[in-house]
């Protein structure tokens, strides 16, 4: 990985934490009485990251991105026209609901062998490196570890939900869900270098031998 920061400069939008804030903010407000906000404040912010990565380099859509816009938007016509009951069932469990959402597009992009992460990534790194294991496995790990966040999340808020009938519990809905997320922020940031480090030792014990 020593030398796939090839010179490209890293701008905001290359960070997969980026891409994934319209999941974040909508996971964190999202609960009784602040629907309507949450869902128009995460469609907003997908839309944006949508249009300015496309203004800054065009070319293709990020998996990520389209999966948010549809999500969000979706969530947004449901709510739209919702009777009052549906209405409080997306107030207590959307925020699960689009936490497991996430956990899906993170395993399943792995299991089809392109990790979200990727497509964020390459815009960082050379070609030549886009297929070498590091690059690739380091991308998985932080894959999978965005999915593993976000399910400790749903399985807290639907803890808070389902058994103690507080989908404003401070610790379900609030602590526990909150340190998944920064746990997975601080993985990203760390482990690539982790990585470019073991794969320097390594050349460098090569070319001693």
């Amino acid at each position: 990985m020593d030398g796939q920061a090839s010179g490209k400069p890293a701008g905001v939008l290359d960070n997969p934490v980026v891409g994934m804030a319209p999941w974040i903010i909508f996971s964190v407000l999202v609960g009784p009485g602040r629907f309507e906000l949450s869902v128009a404040l995460a469609l907003a912010v997908s839309v944006l990251l949508m249009v300015a990565d496309r203004v800054r380099r065009g070319g293709s859509l990020k998996l990520l991105e389209v999966a948010e816009v549809v999500f969000f938007a979706a969530l947004a016509v449901v709510g739209l026209f919702a009777s009052e009951g549906t209405r409080r069932w997306l107030e207590t469990y959307a925020g699960e609901v689009s936490n497991i959402a996430l956990v899906l597009i993170a395993f399943g992009s792995m299991a089809a062998r392109m990790p979200f992460t990727l497509q964020y990534a390459r815009e960082q790194v050379d070609r030549a490196y886009w297929q070498s294991p590091a690059f690739l496995h380091t991308n998985y790990a932080i894959t999978g570890v965005w999915g593993l966040a976000f399910l400790i999340a749903a399985v807290a808020g639907g803890y808070g939900d389902l058994v103690l009938g507080d989908p404003d519990n401070l610790w379900t809905g609030w602590i526990i869900q909150i340190a998944a997320i920064i746990g997975a922020v601080r993985f990203t940031a760390w482990y690539p270098g982790v990585v470019r480090a073991r794969v320097r030792r390594e050349r460098g014990t090569g070319q001693g031998a």
